[in-house]
């Protein structure tokens, strides 16, 4: 991408482009819950694999939501928009958990995959689904008509 190409997407509102900065978030944030919920479920053995995704989740999820609210959505800040993005990720960290409860056993029990890919495909599948329905309630419910912020 060119330098032109990433000033007009960091200044962009539209649909593709806060969907575009929301996917490069995610992969940030996505690296920092992966390689938490591994850290503390598979190499050191600390959390079982509920208690470390939880983990994972919170360090994400922090980092998503900073990023969004600064980057991807250009809003100021409000306490009112943070209650109603913890809301938000108070149900998709619960969409989370069902689906790695059933996912994460499901491939390294039943399938018997190795942990390690068992735990990448658990995540991507509840990650997935809780980042479709985070940014569609992001989008069209809490950032919708957001003060945003100036540039100096």
């Amino acid at each position: 991408m060119t330098s032109e190409g990433a000033e007009r997407l960091a200044n962009s509102n539209s649909l593709r482009g806060q969907s575009t900065k929301f996917a490069i978030t995610g992969g940030i944030s996505a690296v920092i819950d992966a390689g938490l919920t591994w850290i503390f479920q598979i190499a050191l053995a600390l959390l079982g694999n509920i208690e470390a995704r939880s983990v994972g989740f919170f360090f994400g999820t922090l980092t998503a939501y900073l990023l969004n609210r600064r980057w991807t959505f250009r809003a100021q800040p409000s306490k009112r928009r943070f209650a109603m993005v913890a809301l938000t990720y108070a149900l998709t960290y619960a969409v989370n958990i069902v689906i790695y409860r059933w996912a994460f056993p499901f491939f390294d029990h039943t399938l018997d995959w190795r942990s390690t890919y068992a735990l990448v495909a658990a995540f991507i599948l509840a990650q997935g689904t809780a980042t479709v329905i985070n940014f569609f309630v992001q989008r069209w419910l809490i950032f919708r008509n957001a003060p945003k912020i100036r540039e100096v």
